[in-house]
């Protein structure tokens, strides 16, 4: 019969309080911890970082905390979830009070793989072992109550098991497994390990397949990168990133355009306000190329009509139709409009125009929603009014009722091009306050 697998994990005993300039590799190989080759040795951060000077004054923790921020990932009354210096998106950058004297603060080591492979090297000078290092934080998770540690830098370990293209015990495939090994041991040794019992060091044994012979990539393979990253935001954080990133795509790949996601933007657009209880907006999706070059032919001819009535040259027109070709380069077209049920008429000029301003209004709110739930989808979007000057025409081509107001079209797409920087804007410069 083959060995039962199995490991062994213990608390180190016997680590004197670290101070700042301590060689952390000789303080742990004092301890006698009997290491042995193919061992895992598992650091707190905490003392990394008071070996390598990142206590800080700071009455201040909430400064410390600005001072290490990369990107605030999201809020929520005291509490911010950032990114750090290290990559790594925590709660308050891993800046810790406790275990510290106070009127200081510890930061995270500034590079924790580069620590993990300096204590590495330490053991095997000083001992004569080769063992795997992880250095380890504490952690809270999305979807998951309560904390636990993950490493945060690693030597000598394979932090990762990739298991993609492998079969399972049914021979069904593997094709997005990867097992986070690192973050595995870190949590175990977090079992034995101990905040307010000063045992910041662990070992595991019995694992020696996940220690390698070289010092490996470390743990910073684990971050995972913001092209992949599905849940980079917060709720709020992400409506202000869609609200504000929302730009204007001129240019659009041949990526086609997944048809669920722009009716997941109309399902969105559709939760605007309106007037009345009612629901103004109707939304004709273009997305056969023969749909579009029908429309737009269409527009283009009554646009030139438009033209040449107001006395403008052919090579004038022919460059302003060129204006058109957003339109006609998008991979998908949305044609926004307004229906006007349940208006109210009230035989009063004053009051059937402000009627309409209404609906007006709400048809905007109801696009504005549509181009930044596209945005959230990760598609570009060009809003362009040139459906509202042919209505006639659009509304023939595309056999609308007539009671059915074009409001401009949507050009959707996956953009060429990153857009330019937004200027910023001063928003008292369009606030008055009475």
């Amino acid at each position: 019969m083959s060995e039962t697998p199995g490991y062994r994990v213990w608390a180190l005993p016997g680590l004197p309080e670290v101070r700042p300039g301590d060689d952390l590799a000789k303080l742990i190989a004092a301890c006698e911890p009997g290491l042995v080759d193919g061992d895992v040795l598992l650091v707190t951060s905490k003392i990394v970082s008071k070996a390598e000077g990142r206590v800080v004054h700071a009455d201040d923790r909430e400064a410390a905390i600005d001072a290490e921020t990369v990107r605030v990932v999201a809020r929520r009354g005291p509490l911010r979830i950032v990114e750090n210096r290290q990559g790594l998106v925590m709660a308050a950058a891993g800046v810790d009070a406790s275990n510290t004297p106070a009127g200081t603060v510890l930061l995270l080591p500034e590079d924790p793989d580069a620590s993990a492979r300096t204590l590495r090297e330490g053991l095997r000078d000083t001992l004569g072992v080769d063992v795997g290092v992880i250095v380890t934080d504490t952690f809270g998770r999305p979807w998951r109550t309560g904390l636990t540690d993950v490493a945060v830098g690693a030597a000598g370990v394979r932090v990762l098991d990739d298991l993609r293209g492998g079969t399972d015990a049914y021979g069904n495939p593997l094709s997005a497994t990867v097992v986070a090994t690192a973050d595995e041991l870190a949590a175990a040794g977090d079992l034995v390990k101990g905040k307010a019992a000063g045992l910041p060091v662990a070992v595991v044994r019995g694992l020696s397949h996940v220690v390698a012979d070289d010092d490996g990539e470390g743990a910073r393979t684990m971050v995972r990168v913001a092209r992949d990253d599905m849940f980079r935001l917060g709720t709020s954080e992400a409506v202000r990133e869609a609200v504000t990133q929302r730009r204007t795509v001129r240019t659009f790949t041949d990526e086609p355009v997944d048809p669920g996601a722009v009716r997941r933007a109309v399902a969105a657009a559709v939760t605007a306000p309106a007037p009345h209880h009612t629901t103004p907006w109707r939304f004709v999706l273009l997305e056969s190329q023969e749909s579009r070059t029908r429309l737009l032919d269409a527009m283009r001819d009554a646009w030139i009509a438009d033209l040449r009535r107001d006395g403008k040259t052919e090579e004038s027109i022919a460059k302003r139709i060129r204006r058109g070709d957003v339109l006609r380069n998008a991979p998908c077209l949305v044609v926004p409009c307004m229906v006007m049920d349940g208006s109210h008429t009230y035989g009063d000029v004053r009051r059937d125009a402000a009627e309409r301003e209404m609906f007006v209004v709400a048809t905007g709110a109801g696009v504005q929603n549509l181009l930044v739930a596209l945005a959230g989808e990760r598609l570009g979007s060009a809003w362009v009014s040139s459906t509202m000057f042919c209505r006639d025409a659009v509304r023939e081509v595309l056999d609308l009722p007539r009671n059915w107001d074009p409001m401009g079209a949507v050009a959707v797409g996956h953009a060429a091009e990153e857009p330019r920087a937004r200027p910023e804007r001063d928003a008292g410069a369009f606030i008055e306050v009475r």
